[in-house]
């Protein structure tokens, strides 16, 4: 069965439309890219996925696990094993990671009927995780991307993502703005989670980050559709020859 399938999807903001009917299936084991210039429907199409309540689908299906997406809730999605990784992630003064994280992974074993996890094992599962993705301990103990650095925030993301264990993650614009060293977090921490059950959509403008995470599929998103789907050397086509040649 595929993991995601999405049919003929229009959708848009305050009465623009910004998909423009989109196709794109996904099976599990898959890394698919989604490149394309500013303005082409990329963050949108994430945000449609993750249940970004603005954002208004007025045509067309998607289906997650077999399920209609989009009957459900955002939090109903994340429960499900959907996880976004924003381009810019929040900051949430007061709360720390070790608090958003055990109340997150509660609320998904809760919708699949499992018990919370104990205080005990909760942070024995953090530590496990966050050397794992090769996190210090005491960042637990900050508040959620107060005062932290762009790789700091992403390693975060990373973390959050080791935790829940997601069926698909998408990562919008993760690479935005990172140094060679953040961007070598980010990929690492994709890749090691990366497994035969789950997949991922990486959405980017540039192949760099496509060098750490290889791709099984590479789509190129230009005015709300779908212009052109193939291997991961159609990333290596953009990067020679840009965008305006599709």
């Amino acid at each position: 069965m595929n993991l995601l399938e999405i049919r003929n999807l229009h959708a848009g903001i305050a009465e623009k439309e910004i998909l423009k009917g989109i196709d794109l299936t996904i099976a599990p084991g898959e890394i698919h890219a989604v490149m394309g210039p500013n303005g082409a429907g990329k963050s949108t199409l994430s945000a449609v996925l993750a249940g970004k309540p603005q954002y208004e689908v007025t045509g067309g299906s998607v289906l997650f696990d077999g399920k209609d997406l989009l009957a459900m809730a955002p939090e109903e999605r994340s429960w499900a094993g959907i996880f976004l990784s924003f381009q810019y992630p929040v900051e949430i003064p007061g709360v720390t990671i070790t608090s958003f994280l055990k109340t997150a992974v509660n609320a998904r074993r809760k919708a699949a009927g499992l018990e919370p996890l104990s205080a005990g094992d909760f942070l024995k599962l953090q530590k496990e995780k966050m050397a794992f993705v090769k996190m210090r301990p005491e960042f637990a103990k900050r508040e959620v991307n107060v005062g932290f650095s762009g790789g700091e925030k992403k390693r975060n993301e990373i973390f959050q993502m080791a935790m829940l264990e997601p069926k698909l993650s998408i990562l919008d614009e993760t690479d935005s703005g990172l140094d060679v060293d953040a961007l070598r977090i980010v990929a690492d921490g994709v890749n090691a989670l990366h497994t035969a059950e789950n997949a991922a959509i990486v959405i980017t403008h540039y192949r760099k980050l496509l060098d750490y995470v290889r791709p099984t599929h590479v789509h190129v998103l230009k005015a709300g559709k779908i212009v052109a789907s193939g291997g991961p050397e159609l990333a290596d086509e953009i990067e020679a020859g840009g965008f305006d040649r599709f």
